[in-house]
């Protein structure tokens, strides 16, 4: 409900000015009357009064910054006399609001104006709204006199009950501004300006708040750092009584590191980084984080080996037989290390250790499938040298700071995968294994590839630079052997910088003599059998080699072997087998079950791929070592309507481009050929790779898809026992491709006794073994039409019927 305005009253006062003070109704205050405007209006006032018979009555009109305010307040002068201070002074209480009108005349100097009193009234009773806006008003200046201490005002405010009474009583608040208490005095609505007092009050607490939490934080803060700094200071005195009671010398963390630094044997410029580090440390205080980044590059660089290393063995003889004890086969990589060692010998009797600020070290890469020995090869070669092995897996790195470090401002920076091996093998001289070179990846952090770069460069890497250092590593001295499964994973740079060395897997006879010096004797140990207990035969390990795995190198063989071995223990365990027992060759499939690859010429004709038309048998190389892969073919019924090629078994595209060479030849040459190639224009042809889930990619299935369609269209089969390789052309040209060795080796594990290679091919036939040449009859060809001659057998049906 609204207030309801009373009549107002007209008057006549002397004006009072306050500069920048504000004075409410209600308000009791002293002013001092050495102001001449506040004396010319007392004056002016008690001479009035005097006429009037009452008490002299003044205008207290806020003057802010030259101008007056609309309204003032009535006030009584209650007393004249001297203020504490001893300056003549008047007591004025204001009691209402007064709007001021136009100027006037009166006596004495005062400025004299008309005015009318500003009166409202409430209804009575109060609404609800009012009543609770009064507790609020009360409960917050309770609330901040409490802060201040000021207890006996407590209850003179909460004996306040009129509403304008109890918001002009804000007036005394010292924190309200002169705009403010000015916005309070011309407000006459009671309820609207006790509304303005609440808010003005609640918004200092919230500010007062805030300062009381800030200055707890800040005081807290202080404290904890002066109880760090007591505690710091006791420490100090702790460690000085220890030393005097040692009998130690007094020195700071700097000077041990001075002292360290001149003491380490370090190559000049280092020394020259590592006395400009303590320089740095000796200005940092304690509580700088860049002490803790110095300190820590210190021990990284105390910690390296900068002129420690290892003496080569130089005895070739003694370590090509270090070799050989260790690794049966893999003879290129061991006649590499031993070219490196009499290389090195010879230059050390000459003097020529180092040549241009650099050593005499080596980059290799050894590519193969998975389980011929790569990894294991890297230690008998450390070794075979007398030098120190460290092993730094690249599998799934993506970031370029794990090969060049981090820069130093980085939180938790380190130094390089590179860097961390030649400390953790204490030689500046190891040989460091970079194990899976081609499963490097790159992403938005940078490529290791391009960062290796610099390492495998023997012209580079003796002023290698780490991020994390910042000063030259001189890694030419180290032997760097890189393994790989995929060659087409490596980028093209970075081959270019390491010297190729494959590994194509081994012949059925090196796993057998493999198995039996290494494996077996590893897997006894394992399955907790002495060596005589069980004895494998021979046959044994042959037929587990050739028919329960496939596979270029020997992880499967050893597995297999661990499983006989495991099965044979816990038989003896139960009290079934007695010990020693010998394992022959009949009898794996007790013991492990029926073998899982058994040559197709093992197999009965009649159960055999190649046993209908239109099948060949072809040789590839995937990551896992040579393979056989055999083609399918056949011919759409004409009534269909189907005509065209069709490729089946996740072909790339350079295979899909030789199958269509493959027909267009036999379209273009079929008379020659004696094929009935007339009717394929209206028949579709379909050429399918078995093995549908593995993608297949590259020119070498070329002539195999041309025998396979050939075969198709003479009803003539393929031979079981013939195998072949090679790219294909539209003119029938059989040109050359690569992996001869692992092909021919998988076609040995295959059974296949002969091979059809390009002519170009001949000189890799060079890297075979000498007994698998036995074994296969390889013949070199140059057409397609020599394929034709050598893999078809006679016809059986006539050509009219097959097509």
């Amino acid at each position: 409900m609204a207030s309801e305005s009373m009549a107002s009253v007209p008057l006549t006062l002397p004006v009072l000015p306050l500069d920048d003070e504000v004075v409410l109704p209600g308000m009791v205050v002293p002013l001092d009357l050495s102001d001449n405007d506040v004396r010319a209006a007392v004056e002016a006032a008690q001479a009035a009064a005097r006429t009037a018979a009452g008490k002299p009555r003044v205008l207290l009109v806020p003057r802010v910054d030259g101008t007056y305010a609309g309204t003032g307040v009535l006030g009584i002068v209650e007393q004249v006399g001297r203020l504490s201070d001893g300056d003549p002074g008047a007591l004025i209480r204001g009691l209402g609001r007064v709007r001021i009108g136009a100027g006037t005349t009166g006596p004495g100097a005062a400025l004299w104006v008309e005015g009318s009193t500003v009166e409202e009234a409430l209804p009575d009773p109060l609404p609800g709204s009012v009543t609770e806006l009064v507790k609020e008003y009360k409960a917050l200046a309770t609330s901040w006199l409490k802060k201040r201490g000021a207890w006996q005002v407590v209850d003179r405010v909460q004996q306040i009950d009129g509403v304008g009474a109890l918001a002009d009583n804000s007036g005394y608040s010292p924190f309200l501004s002169v705009d403010q208490k000015v916005e309070l005095l011309e407000t006459a609505d009671p309820v609207a300006r006790l509304k303005l007092a609440t808010a003005q009050l609640r918004e200092h607490l919230a500010e007062q708040d805030v300062a009381e939490t800030i200055a707890k934080d800040v005081q807290e803060g202080v404290d904890k750092q002066q109880r760090e700094f007591l505690l710091r200071r006791q420490l100090e005195a702790v460690r000085k009584e220890l030393r005097d009671l040692n009998g130690e010398t007094e020195g700071d963390e700097s000077d041990d590191y001075r002292a360290r630094v001149e003491a380490a044997d370090l190559p000049e410029k280092v020394r020259e980084a590592a006395l400009k580090e303590v320089e740095k440390l000796e200005r940092s205080s304690d509580q700088s984080p860049e002490g803790s980044w110095i300190r820590t590059w210190l021990d990284t660089v105390l910690e390296l080996p900068w002129n420690e290393r290892t003496e080569d063995r130089y005895d070739i003889r003694g370590a090509r037989a270090v070799l050989d004890a260790e690794h049966a086969g893999l003879d290129d990589v061991k006649e590499r290390i031993t070219e490196y060692l009499a290389v090195r010998k010879r230059r050390s009797e000459r003097g020529l250790g180092v040549v241009g600020g650099r050593r005499g070290g080596a980059v290799l890469a050894l590519v193969g499938p998975p389980g011929v020995g790569k990894t294991s090869i890297a230690e008998s070669v450390a070794h075979a040298m007398g030098r120190k092995f460290v092993r730094v897996a690249l599998g799934g790195v993506r970031d370029e700071a794990e090969i060049r470090g981090h820069r130093r401002t980085y939180v938790g920076a380190l130094p390089g995968r590179i860097v961390r091996a030649v400390k953790e093998a204490g030689s500046m001289n190891p040989v460091v294994l970079l194990d899976e070179i081609d499963k490097v990846g790159s992403d938005f952090r940078g490529d290791p590839a391009a960062a290796l770069l610099e390492v495998l460069d023997p012209a580079q890497n003796h002023t290698f630079r780490d991020h994390y250092l910042e000063v030259e590593l001189d890694l030419s001295d180290v032997v760097f052997l890189a393994t790989a499964n995929v060659l087409d994973a490596i980028p093209e740079a970075l081959l270019d910088r390491m010297e190729l060395v494959r590994l194509d897997g081994y012949t059925e006879d090196e796993k057998v003599v493999i198995a039996r010096d290494h494996l077996l004797p590893r897997q006894l140990e394992r399955a907790g059998l002495e060596p005589g207990e069980v004895v494998l035969e021979e046959s044994a390990l042959r037929k587990l080699a050739g028919e329960y795995t496939r596979e270029a190198g020997v992880r499967t063989l050893e597995r297999s072997i661990a499983r006989l071995l495991r099965k044979v223990a816990a038989q003896h365990e139960l009290g079934d087998r007695e010990l020693p027992f010998s394992i022959g060759s009949d009898g794996l499939r007790e013991l492990i079950g029926r073998p899982h690859h058994v040559p197709e010429s093992a197999q009965d004709p009649a159960e055999r791929r190649t046993a209908v038309p239109g099948v060949a048998t072809g040789l590839a190389v995937t990551g896992a070592g040579g393979d056989v892969l055999f083609v399918e073919a056949s011919l759409a019924d004409p009534e269909t309507g189907a005509a065209g090629l069709t490729l089946t078994g996740q072909l790339g595209d350079v295979m899909k481009e030789s199958a269509q060479i493959a027909l267009s030849f036999l379209r273009s040459h079929g008379a020659e050929l004696e094929l009935p190639v007339t009717g394929l224009k209206d028949r579709g042809v379909h050429i399918h790779f078995p093995a549908g889930a593995v993608p297949k990619d590259g020119p070498s299935a070329g002539v195999t898809m041309t025998t396979a369609l050939a075969s198709l269209l003479s009803g003539r089969l393929v031979r079981t026992d013939v195998a072949m390789t090679g790219e294909v052309s539209l003119t029938g040209r059989v040109l050359p491709i690569g992996g001869v060795k692992q092909k021919l080796l998988a076609a040995h594990r295959a059974g296949i006794t002969t091979v059809v290679i390009p002519k170009r091919n001949e000189a890799d036939l060079d890297d075979v073994p000498a007994e698998i040449l036995e074994k296969l009859e390889v013949h070199p060809v140059t057409d397609v039409r020599q394929v034709l001659e050598i893999a078809l057998a006679p016809a059986v049906v006539p050509v009219d019927v097959a097509a």
